[in-house]
C-alpha cells in the first residue's frame, strides 16, 4: 500500500480524484497529508472535508521553489504522517535535492501535456500556439529538471478548430483525473 502526501497549490481535483480511487478500492493507497503552499487554497478544504490532514506549508522567502526551511518543513510533516510517497498534484512550485533525495523515486507528478513537448508553465497554451493537433496529460517520475523525469502514462486529447486555452485546459483536466489514479495503481501494485 502507498501512503501517498500530497501536495497542491489549487483546487485540489487530481487529489479528489485519487481520493476517490482509494474510496472507490481500486487504488491500493492511504493519503498521509496534504501539503499546500497556498493557505487558502481549495485542496486544503476537499482534504478537510474528506478528514485528512490538511496542512498550509509556508514557502517564504521562496516564490517559485520548495526550499531552505520550508523543504525541511515538508519532508518533517511528510515523515510525521506515515508518508512514503509524494504526489504533486497542481503543486506550482520546483522541488530542489533535499525533498528529490529524502524521496527518491516516489516522487511523481502530473503535466498537462504530452511531455517530452510543452514542459513548464502553460501547457495548454504553447499547445495551442504550436497548432499541434493533440496533446492531453502526462504522470511522470519527478527528477531535478522541469518536467524531465521517466514517463509512466499519458493520455491524449484532440485539439480541436475553435479551442481556447480554457477549453482545451477542462478535457486535459479530465484526463487527468483518470491518469493519476491509474498511475498510482500501477506504482502500487509493482508494474512500475
Amino acid at each position: 500500500m502507498l501512503n501517498i502526501a500530497i501536495f497542491g497549490s489549487g483546487s485540489g481535483s487530481n487529489y479528489q480524484a485519487i481520493a476517490e480511487a482509494i474510496e472507490a478500492g481500486t487504488l491500493d493507497a492511504r493519503i498521509a497529508c496534504v501539503l499546500s503552499d497556498v493557505e487558502d487554497a481549495f485542496i486544503l478544504e476537499r482534504a478537510r472535508r474528506l478528514g485528512h490532514p490538511a496542512i498550509h506549508l509556508d514557502c517564504a522567502p521562496f516564490k517559485t521553489k520548495l526550499d531552505g526551511e520550508a523543504e525541511a518543513r515538508a519532508i518533517e510533516l511528510i515523515r510525521e504522517h506515515d508518508g512514503d510517497f509524494v504526489a504533486l498534484a497542481g503543486f506550482m512550485r520546483i522541488v530542489k535535492p533535499g525533498l528529490l533525495n529524502a524521496f527518491a523515486g516516489r516522487i511523481i507528478n502530473i503535466h498537462p501535456s504530452l511531455l517530452p513537448n510543452f514542459p513548464g508553465l502553460e501547457a495548454g497554451k504553447q499547445a495551442l500556439e504550436a497548432g499541434v493537433a493533440e496533446t492531453g496529460c502526462t504522470v511522470h517520475f519527478v527528477d531535478a529538471g522541469i518536467d524531465t523525469g521517466a514517463v509512466i502514462i499519458q493520455r491524449k486529447v484532440s485539439v480541436l478548430p475553435g479551442d481556447t486555452e480554457e477549453t482545451l485546459m477542462n478535457r486535459i483536466h479530465e484526463q487527468e483525473h483518470l491518469a493519476y489514479p491509474e498511475a498510482l495503481r500501477k506504482i502500487a501494485s509493482g508494474e512500475i
